[in-house]
């Protein structure tokens, strides 16, 4: 039953990127609007024909959290991304700057948002095994509780997201 969501879509056509760092989840958005772009001009599939999966695991896991969260827990979330910083400011971002454009040739994601791959209906898995490595350094960072800002950040997450044992398991799930 973890892994029915995979199959909640009727799509033919399906697509599962994997992603362990910030510049690759960002490379994935980037890539996801690419494959709906060259299946409609090359194809004349609509979005609803194609069903894409980023999943985000080990240091992209952090992307998978609303801005409150990166309000909260910036510093963890930035360092668990392999030390991401705000390529504008060069500072540890306060909200997740892959929900947003202006960035241009300044990030991979190339201003493809997850706003605008989530409306058209690409949807994250996101690693549970993450997902807790990322609490642990805030709970550190912090003072608070692992368990307790485990549960916050599961529930702060970005739209389409659905919360899986492991990314590398769902890796393997999507395979199959």
């Amino acid at each position: 039953t973890e892994d029915d969501w995979f199959d909640q879509t009727t799509a033919k056509h399906r697509f599962f990127y994997d992603t362990t760092k910030a510049a690759a989840f960002g490379q994935a958005l980037f890539f996801a609007r690419n494959y709906f772009v060259a299946s409609a001009s090359g194809y004349k599939l609509t979005d609803a024909d194609v069903a894409q999966i980023i999943c985000m695991r080990h240091d992209s896991t952090s992307f998978a959290f609303t801005d409150a969260m990166w309000a909260k827990y910036g510093a963890a979330l930035s360092e668990r991304a392999d030390k991401f910083v705000d390529p504008k400011t060069k500072q540890v971002p306060t909200t997740n700057i892959m929900r947003v454009g202006g960035y241009g040739d300044l990030m991979t994601n190339v201003n493809v948002t997850i706003e605008q791959m989530a409306q058209r209906g690409v949807r994250f898995a996101v690693c549970a095994m993450a997902t807790r490595a990322a609490a642990q350094l805030a709970a550190t960072k912090t003072g608070g509780n692992v368990d307790a800002i485990f549960k916050e950040l599961t529930e702060n997450l970005i739209p389409n997201a659905h919360r899986v044992p492991a990314g590398i398991v769902a890796v393997n799930r999507a395979q199959e």
